[in-house]
């Protein structure tokens, strides 16, 4: 369903990201890992199309992204929850549900899908006239998936998802995110932690300093494995070795 390769996006003359190549197939969940500066964000940010890349493709099926707004990019079935959520905390549950219409041409449609998205996240439904900056964080993170799939999207680009929030909310984040999966929603999620994407992705990708380090199904990949990759033990035992000799 996407397909990006040999991506490149500059800050400036500094590199974000260096040559980085990933797939997501229609009904995976797919977990990008890495520490922080390890150009996670910015990976997604370029896909969605708020930063734009230095070299590289793109494409959605056969369509090119790449060097198109973010609201066509939108359209074409690609929706972004960037980090930290970004409720609007004026505004009520309602209207923050509804502002993810705004790239839709098929008004008829909204109405019937509102009220499907309220099936998927019933407390919404009881709390759509409360201002969005009143909800937990937990309920916050449901508000702006709820909001992502207004947009009608055939994948989901989340950033974070389970920042800043206790493990049983996280579970709960994570049950609905299968839940959607499972209904044929495809999901690409930027994780900090490595034991939460061997938990719930199929495939997961190692991103550090820019570039993948490592990429596997997580039935095949271990704990360790990944903490090698993620910190990068091989660079820093040979640099040991070479300070002790």
């Amino acid at each position: 369903m996407l397909e990006v390769e040999n991506l490149h996006v500059h800050y400036g003359r500094t590199p974000a990201v260096r040559g980085v190549s990933l797939d997501v197939k229609e009904g995976e969940i797919v977990c990008v890992v890495g520490p922080n500066g390890a150009g996670k964000s910015t990976t997604l940010s370029t896909i969605a199309g708020t930063q734009a890349p230095t070299e590289g493709s793109i494409r959605l099926g056969d369509n090119s992204v790449v060097g198109r707004s973010p609201e066509n990019i939108a359209r074409m079935g690609i929706s972004l929850v960037p980090e930290g959520r970004h409720v609007f905390t004026q505004l009520t549950v309602e209207e923050n549900i509804r502002l993810g219409t705004a790239v839709r041409k098929d008004r008829d449609q909204i109405e019937s899908d509102f009220e499907e998205m309220l099936q998927h996240f019933p407390f919404l439904s009881g709390r759509l006239k409360t201002p969005g900056g009143k909800l937990s964080g937990g309920e916050q993170q449901q508000l702006v998936i709820a909001r992502a799939l207004m947009t009608r999207p055939q994948i989901i680009l989340l950033d974070e998802p389970s920042l800043g929030l206790a493990p049983i909310i996280v579970d709960t984040v994570y049950s609905i995110l299968h839940a959607l999966r499972d209904q044929g929603i495809t999901l690409l999620v930027v994780e900090q932690s490595t034991h939460r994407a061997l938990e719930n992705a199929d495939r997961i990708y190692v991103l550090r300093r820019g570039q993948i380090e490592l990429h596997g199904k997580s039935a095949d990949l271990t704990d360790t494995e990944l903490e090698r990759a993620y910190f990068g033990f091989d660079e820093q035992e040979s640099t040991s070795q070479g300070t002790t000799s």
